[in-house]
């Protein structure tokens, strides 16, 4: 492959990237909560950044909450524990709920709606939604981490003598699922303090800098999430 082919094909990875709309909502995160922990809650130009970035994101997210109804509505994959299957299902009632209520809250900060003492009720109890979400993702993926280190055991037991188990396509699978899961139980448990801090629950310990400092963490970590997977290399043949 020649270097113009390359160019074009992580050129062609950046548009794919770009094109979504999750993705974009992710990179304004990132600037939203780097703009928080500049500004540390003092008015200046980052504060403002942070604000606008903050309103502008809620466009995003329009009707959003459509998506996580959808999951809950929706029949849960064979073989789940019921407790997770109740967790897994809180968490997108929450989060559904938390993304309706945003709705109303773009609607109050963009001057549409003119009651500035219910927006801010609105918007509390709908961080309090996000934040109870965040804590079932995180109680759901240390679940399916459970999971997949019993069944990733029970694999390797299966192919002992046999074959190298890090050559192994299943047992390489299942690896790769519980890296993901992983990175997704440092998003959430980080999220919840993150909350913690937007709610000023522990002024005190959780400052907007600190709060500013783990939500750019979580948003790279998001961004990371929504990269288009690479296709593996062709094997050549000998």
């Amino acid at each position: 492959m020649s270097s113009l082919e390359a160019t074009r094909a992580e050129l062609g990875l950046v548009v794919l990237y770009l094109n979504k709309a999750e993705a974009r909502d992710k990179i304004c995160r990132a600037i939203q909560y780097g703009s928080k922990f500049i500004s540390n809650g003092q008015p200046g130009t980052a504060q403002n950044v942070d604000r606008s970035t903050t309103l502008a994101r809620k466009v995003f997210r329009l009707f959003k909450w459509v998506n996580d109804l959808h999951g809950l509505i929706s029949p849960p994959a064979k073989g789940t524990p019921l407790t997770l299957v109740l967790l897994g299902k809180s968490k997108n009632a929450l989060l559904s709920t938390f993304l309706f209520l945003d709705q109303f809250v773009w609607a109050g900060r963009s001057g549409i709606y003119q009651n500035k003492e219910r927006t801010d009720r609105i918007a509390r109890l709908s961080l309090y939604c996000w934040m109870a979400s965040s804590v079932c993702a995180s109680l759901v993926e240390l679940g399916e981490l459970k999971r997949l280190s019993k069944s990733m055991r029970k694999r390797a037991k299966e192919i002992r003598g046999t074959a190298d188990k890090y050559e192994d396509e299943q047992y390489l699978a299942k690896m790769k699922q519980s890296d993901d899961r992983l990175l997704a139980l440092v998003k959430a448990a980080v999220d919840v303090v993150v909350a913690v801090g937007l709610l000023q629950l522990a002024p005190k310990k959780v400052t907007p800098r600190v709060t500013g400092a783990l939500g750019f963490i979580t948003s790279l970590i998001s961004c990371y999430q929504q990269l288009p997977s690479r296709a593996p290399p062709a094997k050549v043949k000998a």
